[in-house]
């Protein structure tokens, strides 16, 4: 589902433990770590396309974790120029995403790639609550940022919350620590 400005529907799946600590995927074949994400299909909500996206990505159902919460609105990201594929129609300038909370209730060997046909990932870990904000591609870090101190108040205790100031986001793109 493309809408008519270009952005692709999609949503987002932060995982945490008991431990406030976040699931980092690695996409299968490349050194690139990322959060569970997925586009929606058409008559799908954004609640329903998050559980769909969890079954197929890292092998949960619902009675594997508890919603804890979810972006206020929309957030977006541009794709770098290179990634449009101008040939397909509609064009797809980049994603439009609901971000999900999400804490493991069930047992971590539950998580598996292989759900589907076609995996994403092929690896994950546990990692620091602020570590995806340093290592996410750098088109993405923006949105990142966003979901990671929106969510924060719903994971950390108040006095590792502070960590989202000490970083910021520089042209082009670059995370820095303040």
């Amino acid at each position: 589902m493309i809408d008519r400005e270009g952005y692709r529907a999609n949503v987002g799946i932060v995982l945490c433990n008991d431990q406030a600590r976040l699931l980092w995927a690695r996409r299968i074949g490349q050194d690139a770590w990322q959060f569970p994400q997925g586009g929606m299909q058409e008559q799908e909500s954004p609640e329903q396309a998050m559980f769909r996206e969890l079954r197929e990505e890292i092998g949960l159902s619902a009675g594997d974790v508890q919603l804890i919460g979810r972006t206020r609105d929309w957030l977006r990201y541009r794709l770098p120029g290179r990634m449009v594929r101008h040939h397909q129609q509609p064009v797809c300038i980049g994603q439009k995403q609901i971000w999900f909370l999400l804490r493991l209730t069930g047992d971590e060997t539950c998580v598996s790639f292989d759900s589907t046909n076609q995996p994403e990932f092929d690896h994950w870990r546990w990692v620091n609550y602020w570590r995806p904000m340093r290592e996410v591609v750098s088109f993405k870090r923006g949105v990142y940022a966003r979901v990671l101190r929106e969510f924060a108040p719903l994971v950390l205790p108040a006095q590792r919350r502070v960590s989202a100031r000490s970083f910021v986001i520089n042209p082009p793109n670059r995370l820095v620590s303040e």
